[in-house]
C-alpha cells in the first residue's frame, strides 16, 4: 500500500459565524496517509492516522484578523480526530472528512470548552447559508486548496456561545501539498550485533 505525505501550507483561512475570515499560516503541519486501490471511477481511498496528524495552532504567530495578529496569549489549538476520504489522480480532486476539536485558551488563565467541527473538505465549490468558497484541485506541484463548511453547535459556555453566535456556520480553507512519502533512510551506523 502506498503512503502519501500531507503538508499544510500558508494561505489558509477560517471564518466563524458573522465574523470576517482569519488569515492563517498553517505551515509545518501534516501527516501520513495510507492510499488504497482505485475504484471504477478512478478514486482512491485515503486514510490518515489522527494520532500522527498535526495542525499548527491559531495564534499571534500564525493568524491575522482584519490585518492584525491575534492578541498575544490568545490561541486556538486544533486537535484532529478524523481525516479520511478519497483522491482522484486523473483530476486532482480530493474529498476528505475532517473532524476536530478547536480549543480556545487565554494564556494559562482560561480554557473554553472545545468547539466541535465536522466537515467535508473538498477541492470543489462549497456553499452554505452564510459562507461560500471555491477549492482548487491538486496541481502539478501537488498543491491544492481544500474548503469546507460546518455547523458549529453551542459549547455550553454562555458568553462564548453569545460572542460567536452559536449555532452558526464555520468555513475552513486549507492550503496543502500531497505527495508520495519519502521513506526513512536506513540508519547509517547500525548497532553492532553482539
Amino acid at each position: 500500500m502506498t503512503t502519501l505525505q500531507l503538508q499544510t501550507l500558508a494561505g489558509c483561512g477560517l471564518a466563524i459565524g458573522r465574523y470576517p475570515r482569519f488569515g492563517y499560516d498553517a505551515s509545518g503541519g501534516g501527516g501520513l496517509a495510507a492510499l488504497g486501490l482505485h475504484d471504477r471511477g478512478g478514486w482512491q481511498p485515503l486514510s490518515f492516522a489522527a494520532c500522527g496528524l498535526t495542525i499548527p495552532a491559531l495564534s499571534w504567530r500564525t493568524t491575522r484578523f482584519l490585518g492584525l495578529p491575534l492578541p498575544p496569549g490568545l490561541s486556538i489549538a486544533v486537535h484532529p480526530e478524523r481525516l479520511d476520504g478519497r483522491w482522484q489522480p486523473a483530476t486532482g480532486a480530493l474529498e476528505l472528512q475532517f473532524d476536530a476539536r478547536f480549543r480556545f485558551a487565554l494564556a494559562n488563565l482560561y480554557q473554553a470548552p472545545d468547539l466541535l467541527v465536522r466537515t467535508q473538505l473538498t477541492t470543489r465549490e462549497v456553499r452554505g447559508l452564510r459562507h461560500s468558497a471555491q477549492g482548487q484541485p491538486l496541481d502539478g506541484m501537488g498543491q491544492a486548496l481544500l474548503v469546507g463548511i460546518a455547523t458549529v453547535q453551542p459549547t455550553g459556555e454562555a458568553w462564548l456561545d453569545r460572542f460567536l453566535g452559536l449555532p452558526d456556520e464555520a468555513l475552513a480553507q486549507l492550503r496543502c501539498r500531497l505527495q508520495p512519502a519519502v521513506p526513512a533512510e536506513a540508519d547509517p551506523n547500525p548497532a553492532a550485533v553482539a
